[in-house]
């Protein structure tokens, strides 16, 4: 079984960059897609960026496309979320998910069996 931690938040100034980590311990499967979701006060969860475990394929939501990074390094288990040019609406609770069997459609509808705890990430105007 997969456990995920996430890492990296805190806050920031609008303008500013801020990247996120994932470490994931257990055995990964090459199958596996990995995803990163925010909640935002008062809002409901949602999809940000996704990215295969094997392979380069990635998948981003258009409210944040040309900002955001989705990365990962196999050798470290670890995937990341490179934000830049955050503005206040960033501002949430960040979520990293894994769906074991690699379908995007689940992951992205934020059923992926296995997630993180979450970090708060807060930018200040």
């Amino acid at each position: 079984q997969v456990q995920l931690a996430e890492s990296g938040g805190g806050l920031v100034q609008a303008g500013d960059s801020l990247r996120l980590s994932c470490a994931a311990s257990g055995r990964i499967p090459s199958s596996a897609v990995f995803g990163w979701f925010r909640q935002g006060f008062g809002t409901e969860r949602e999809f940000v960026a996704a990215i295969r475990w094997s392979g380069v394929s990635t998948y981003y939501a258009s409210s944040i496309e040309g900002r955001f990074n989705i990365s990962k390094d196999n050798a470290k288990n670890t995937v990341y979320l490179q934000m830049n040019d955050l503005t206040p609406e960033d501002a949430a609770v960040y979520y990293c998910a894994v769906d074991a069997l690699g379908s995007i459609r689940i992951l992205q509808a934020g059923r992926a069996n296995t997630w993180g705890k979450g970090i708060l990430v807060t930018v200040s105007s």
